[in-house]
């Protein structure tokens, strides 16, 4: 690409533009205060972000400053300059300027020369590339500040990092902001408080969700679409326990490849591990009895709950969490089941991906530098995949190296209401373990092969999946999902009675509701109703009782009209069962 040029091409230029935005900003800090230790200042997804060592806390006020001082910058025009340097000539260097951090990385370094790069009076250890000159930098906004352990370790220091994100024009830059406040009144944390779902205190851990009554609700309700989805489909349920020997992590490979990930503990002197993932106890199940082929492919699907070790910095909310519910279901199979069965999944997760109305695209990631099988298996399984994909048309991007340890994987990322994107379901082919555990299943010709495994979650995480899911709906669930469907609320004392009895009717329908019979004023009853998100009040006065109705309010509409019962049950049954 051509740096030189006044514009920058908008295909692949963004993480350059936003990457030279972190040195600018990285400039304004040095300048603001003197001393300041660098760490490292990458582009990410839709920004960038630097971690500096500072002699005092920064606060908001101080982003308006440093945002003053990348302008003045930015009018500048400053050119950015490349340099190579020895790394011996590049360690004095970092010496003679005091910043311990870029000597430790260029230590790492396997070349014997390094890059760095100059703007105004900032130099910086880099690769590269950045734009021609500062005044490329046409649009940037400081979003905020964080605490971060130097090398994502929390055993070093804390540093604090700075958000930003850059654009090339300032339209783009005030939509992505306004995204960004959308995305903070759907903040599912904040949500969950005011929806009182769910909580994660220090009390009990970080990473370790309770679920309140709506929340469970929510999570049931959930929980019973994917089973009753699954038996459609020819899945059987099954559970496994959550402790398993060490023996087997280590026969997995789990123990080698994933420990860091792990949780272990000890009982009467015999190491167990915390399972972070149920294929183990599916194929104890699947090697339980011998299996003919005939009786393939067996699905197993497992509502397991499952724990893996996450650092305290990445943890968020319901999207990071250490213990968490996977919808993980293990396919075996024969060869010559296994392209129908990976079509089959992809096409299950297509369905519910409709259902939920979310857009999404799917990735296919290749065998890592930290794996285990022979490179014909890995070969075979990622052809697998890719072929499935090919035959049902659908385009996916390749990522080198992303696979999981024992096999490669079909990604899922779908697509929020504000345009986020999420992980969620997987597929991955296998065909390491089961030689591995040695299954087997008897051949048409009487002799002994191997099966296929395939690995596979629907929605993924169910705490993630809740998480993006309140975000999704900003809290105003569907009415088939919304914990509670109807909200009773009286005007006066007087109507308690017919209130308790139309509750009664309704909770015999199967219709979730509550009722309000509070001594207050009606407009602050709907007031309170509307904040929870209920899809429907039902407003009761005299008139109401008299007639037999109910005064049907709408959370969508607003609409006001009055109805009988056994009509508005008919209309709820209705949409419950389309899912609307």
């Amino acid at each position: 690409m051509d740096h030189s040029k006044n514009e920058i091409e908008e295909d692949d230029s963004q993480d350059i533009l936003r990457h030279s935005a972190s040195h600018i900003m990285a400039h304004a800090v040095m300048d603001i205060f003197p001393g300041v230790k660098f760490a490292i200042g990458p582009s990410i997804e839709e920004g960038f972000y630097y971690d500096f060592d500072l002699p005092r806390n920064l606060v908001p006020e101080d982003l308006l400053k440093i945002e003053e001082g990348m302008q003045k910058l930015v009018d500048q025009d400053l050119p950015f300059k490349r340099s190579l340097l020895q790394k011996e000539e590049a360690i004095r260097f970092f010496e003679e300027k005091g910043q311990p951090y870029k000597i430790e990385l260029i230590n790492d370094l396997p070349d014997s020369q390094v890059s760095i790069y100059q703007v105004g009076d900032f130099i910086d250890l880099c690769r590269g590339p950045h734009v021609a000159s500062t005044g490329m930098i046409k649009a940037f906004k400081l979003l905020s500040i964080a605490g971060a352990y130097w090398r994502g370790d929390e055993r070093n220091k804390m540093l604090q990092r700075i958000y930003g994100t850059a654009f090339t024009s300032k339209k783009m830059l005030d939509k992505h902001l306004e995204r960004i406040e959308e995305a903070k009144k759907r903040d599912h944390r904040k949500l969950g408080r005011e929806l009182d779902l769910f909580s994660i205190t220090d009390e009990v851990g970080a990473g370790m969700v309770i679920y309140h009554p709506k929340g469970a609700m929510l999570r049931m309700l959930i929980e019973d679409f994917e089973k009753k989805e699954h038996l459609r489909r020819g899945y059987q349920i099954v559970y496994g326990p959550t402790l398993l020997k060490q023996e087997l992590w280590e026969k997995s490979g789990h123990y080698d490849n994933y420990r860091e990930n792990m949780y272990f503990t000890e009982v009467e002197g015999q190491a167990y591990g915390i399972k972070p993932m149920n294929c183990l106890a599916h194929m104890l199940i699947y090697k339980s009895r011998i299996r003919s082929y005939r009786d393939l492919p067996i699905r197993y699907f497992e509502l397991g709950h499952v724990h893996r070790h996450e650092k305290s910095g990445v943890l968020h909310g319901l999207t990071r969490v250490r213990g968490f519910t996977q919808d993980d279901a293990h396919i075996l199979c024969t060869p010559d089941q296994l392209n129908q069965e990976i079509k089959g999944i992809i096409q299950f997760v297509i369905d519910v991906m409709d259902m939920f109305g979310f857009q999404y695209h799917m990735e296919l990631s290749t065998r890592p530098e930290k794996s285990i099988g022979s490179e014909e298996d890995w070969d075979r399984a990622t052809n697998a995949l890719n072929n499935a994909l090919e035959e049902l048309k659908i385009p996916s991007r390749i990522f080198e190296g992303e696979g999981a340890f024992y096999g490669p994987k079909i990604d899922v990322k779908l697509k929020d209401a504000i345009g986020r994107d999420w992980q969620c379901a997987t597929i991955q082919c296998d065909f390491t373990l089961p030689e591995r555990f040695d299954l087997f299943y008897m051949d048409n010709d009487g002799e002994k092969k191997r099966p296929v495994m395939l690995h596979r979650v629907i929605l993924g995480s169910l705490e993630r999946f809740i998480g993006v899911l309140i975000e999704h709906y900003a809290g105003a669930f569907p009415l088939w999902l919304s914990p509670v469907q109807v909200k009773i609320l009286t005007i006066t004392d007087r109507q308690s009675g017919y209130a308790c009895d139309i509750s009664e009717k309704l909770l015999a329908e199967g219709i979730r509701v509550e009722k309000d019979l509070r001594n207050e004023k009606i407009g602050l009853k709907i007031r309170e109703a509307r904040l929870e998100k209920v899809p429907y009040m039902l407003i009761l006065g005299d008139k109401e009782e008299k007639n037999s109705t109910v005064n049907l309010r709408s959370r969508d509409t607003g609409e006001l009209t009055d109805v009988k019962l056994s009509d508005l049950i008919k209309k709820l049954e209705e949409q419950i069962h389309l899912k609307n």
